[in-house]
């Protein structure tokens, strides 16, 4: 893989080593997508589908053959190139909001608590209430799919703790509502068109096509960059499905996949130590599954110590050092590389020009490369976004992709089965009150015609003298019969009559 060329020799990388992972650095404007672009052609040439972002939206050019200009022919001799080759590569765009490619969209079960607690970004306390709402839908055995399911769970187990075993009578009612709150802001940003289905198939993204080449994916991130918790949750997420669907492969020819994260440093801003333990892991073991992971970012500063040591291919383009926060910047890049001793590494990289980078990569060994200063080669397709929307457009209706995933699917869930639960449970407590209003106004009234019977039997008692008429002695035998159901019906209607 030709990735730069010095003095008229080409600076290659191993594909046997690609999926050792990767950083490209370097700061605003010093070419950092044009590397990108070149390694997602390089890639895809020999085979190998790879995923990136499109943040500033001048990706989608893989689709249009590159063409030469007057500042290209003078790029070109500037490098020692008499031609290059323009061609156009096979892709498939995708988007979150389904707007700019075809959807992507995940289930909130897949999802996981995890991930959904730094797409929140929860506390320790509503994390494990989230924790716990998710054990209530296992136990339930129902379907977490899309965001509506996930906001009903909230609404039901708030509303119906009593109703519930002990495990969640004791969720925070304050808990609930911090979350609910959070999912608002989420539901205003557009997150209910991730969650749902059909569900990305990570196979769609390890396509080959009839050349031979491997499928540039690209993700549009203009509006998901926008939220920066969304776009580093859901690249995450998108890794650990990885990691966790495919098969160990161990040492491969080339990488399965390579996976781009670009503006790396807003993966790891207010990561928690226990999700960067997990990264760090699947970063280290994922490699056996064949997949190469790259870095694009800044200044190496922006990468935990732990995940740098792990990237093995390095590209630095040019750094400056304006302020000592810089200057470390520029020192920890130049420590990373294999010292080159026909230069002062530190120097040299505060004074590349665009286009220009230091280049290592590791050899057949899997030893890094003496750091060497080159020019990246020159892409294949265009440069920068293509020239007609409508030309975008139409590729992405073209693409046999749409037929799976263009169309949403809403089956029965945790939303309809709760709404059915909670209806029942209405039901219920509605029979139970009308079943007690009922006792209490036999209650009344059992006391109101003992109270009753008590007045007419104590004044016929006083008129003892005369002999009881036959109403009084009909009131007498009826009194004694209150006990039993019959009687108290007879009584309340002729006492009713009575009263009028």
């Amino acid at each position: 893989m030709k990735i730069g060329i010095k003095n008229k020799e080409f600076v290659s990388m191993a594909p046997k080593m690609a999926n050792r992972h990767g950083l490209v650095t370097g700061a605003t404007g010093t070419g950092k997508t044009v590397t990108l672009k070149v390694l997602a052609e390089q890639f895809s040439e020999i085979g190998v589908p790879v995923f990136l972002q499109d943040v500033k939206g001048d990706l989608t050019g893989f689709i249009e053959k590159g063409s030469e200009s007057k500042r290209f022919r003078e790029r070109l001799d500037l490098i020692g190139l008499e031609s290059t080759e323009f061609t156009t590569y096979p892709t498939t765009f995708w988007d979150i909001f389904g707007k700019e490619g075809h959807p992507v969209r995940t289930t909130v079960s897949d999802m996981g608590p995890l991930m959904l607690s730094k797409l929140l970004d929860l506390n320790d306390v509503q994390t494990s209430v989230l924790y716990t709402l998710f054990n209530y839908v296992d136990d339930e055995g129902l379907l977490l799919l899309d965001f509506k399911d996930l906001t009903e769970t909230i609404n039901f187990v708030s509303l119906h703790k009593k109703e519930l075993s002990d495990e969640y009578k004791t969720i925070s009612s304050a808990s609930i509502g911090a979350i609910k709150r959070k999912l608002m802001v989420l539901e205003q940003e557009g997150i209910e068109n991730f969650f749902g289905e059909p569900a990305l198939d990570i196979n769609d993204l390890m396509v080959v096509d009839n050349l031979g080449r491997g499928m540039i994916n690209v993700l549009a991130s203009s509006q998901l960059s926008m939220s920066p918790s969304l776009y580093s949750t859901f690249l995450l997420w998108l890794l650990s499905e990885l990691f966790e669907e495919l098969d160990e492969v161990g040492d491969v020819d080339k990488p399965r996949l390579v996976f781009f994260f670009d503006e790396a440093h807003l993966l790891f801003n207010d990561m928690s130590d226990y999700l960067l333990e997990k990264f760090e892991q699947v970063v280290k073991l994922i490699r056996s599954k064949g997949i190469g992971v790259y870095f694009i970012t800044q200044t190496p500063l922006d990468i935990p110590d732990s995940v740098l040591g792990q990237l093995g291919n390095r590209v630095q383009h040019a750094l400056r050092a304006y302020t000592p926060r810089d200057k470390k910047a520029v020192d920890t890049a130049a420590d990373t590389f294999r010292q080159n001793p026909a230069f002062d590494t530190a120097e040299v990289i505060t004074n590349l020009g665009v286009g220009e980078a230091l280049l290592s990569f590791l050899d057949e060994k899997g030893i890094p490369s003496i750091v060497e200063q080159a020019y990246i080669m020159p892409p294949k397709s265009k440069i920068g976004p293509v020239s007609d929307p409508e030309t975008l457009k139409q590729y992405i209706g073209m693409s046999y992709i749409g037929n799976k995933y263009n169309q949403s699917i809403d089956r029965p869930s945790a939303y309809e089965m709760l709404t059915q639960k909670a209806t029942r449970l209405a039901e219920k407590k509605e029979k139970e009150d009308e079943s007690v209003k009922r006792e209490s106004s036999k209650k009344a009234s059992k006391q109101e015609e003992q109270s009753m019977f008590g007045s007419i039997l104590k004044n016929a008692t006083k008129k003892g003298r005369r002999s009881a008429s036959p109403m009084e002695k009909f009131l007498k035998s009826t009194a004694s019969s209150i006990g039993t159901q019959a009687g108290r019906a007879l009584v309340r209607g002729i006492l009713g009559s009575l009263t009028k």
